[in-house]
């Protein structure tokens, strides 16, 4: 399916729940891979309104503003973003945030500024930004696998990951004997972990497997507020493939 059928869908699917904020979030990726940058923003500050403590809406809205040359409203999209995201403990989009703001030369709001709490052991977990224990062993015996024993916490990776990664077999699906599930799967552990591509690239020495849209805007969608994964119960199949 081209982008525009993509849009297509999407604009539908709004259209028939106006007040599905994950729908809002696929349609504004929709349209900002689509360059139209002003209904892109227009998507996830609908999203935010509906949701207001996903702050990777707020982060992408603001990023589309940006793109629209619309500065004011981009600068009041991340300023409010970023309060969003310190208050949840969202590091990823609050460090995103917090560079667009300084792109614009906005100041970056005082939440959030506090120092991170003293490591009992010296260990820092690089997504939470919290103290916690290293892993005895890497959970995978790959090079990837040493990658996340050395920056990630074993209770952000066992009592955090592990469950959610569960949920997201569950809520999608997924035979992890199939090469394009195991590839979802994976692409959402990177995503849950902030291990980007660039790092992957470093870590293991070859790109990630491919993984289509629909399944990569869901996640994207999901990790923005990973507390609500739960709630779909078993539907997120189904709006994937509404999708394709």
């Amino acid at each position: 399916m081209d982008l525009n059928e993509r849009i297509a869908r999407f604009e539908a699917l709004v259209e028939q729940d106006p007040e599905n904020d994950m729908a809002y979030f696929s349609l504004g990726g929709a349209y900002n891979q689509n360059s139209q940058f002003d209904k892109a923003a227009a998507a996830y500050i609908r999203c935010t309104e509906l949701n207001p403590s996903m702050s990777k809406a707020y982060q992408l809205a603001g990023a589309a503003l940006m793109a629209a040359q619309d500065v004011e409203r981009a600068k009041a999209v991340l300023t409010e973003g970023y309060k969003v995201a310190a208050g949840r403990g969202d590091l990823m989009p609050q460090k995103g945030i917090a560079e667009l703001l300084e792109k614009l030369g906005v100041p970056v709001p005082e939440a959030g500024k506090a120092a991170a709490p003293a490591p009992t052991d010296g260990f820092i977990c690089r997504k939470t930004g919290r103290p916690g224990h290293r892993m005895v062993r890497p959970p995978y015996n790959t090079p990837l696998g040493k990658w996340i024993q050395d920056h990630i916490a074993q209770e952000t990776f066992y009592d955090g990951w592990l469950p959610t990664g569960t949920k997201i077999i569950n809520e999608l699906r997924l035979d992890l004997t199939r090469d394009p599930d195991a590839a979802i799967y994976d692409h959402a552990m990177r995503a849950y972990l902030g291990i980007d591509t660039k790092t992957y690239q470093q870590v293991t020495g070859r790109e990630p497997k491919p993984v289509d849209p629909q399944s990569r805007d869901m996640i994207e969608r999901m990790f923005g507020n990973p507390d609500e994964i739960a709630q779909y119960k078993g539907g997120l199949r189904e709006m994937v493939e509404r999708g394709k």
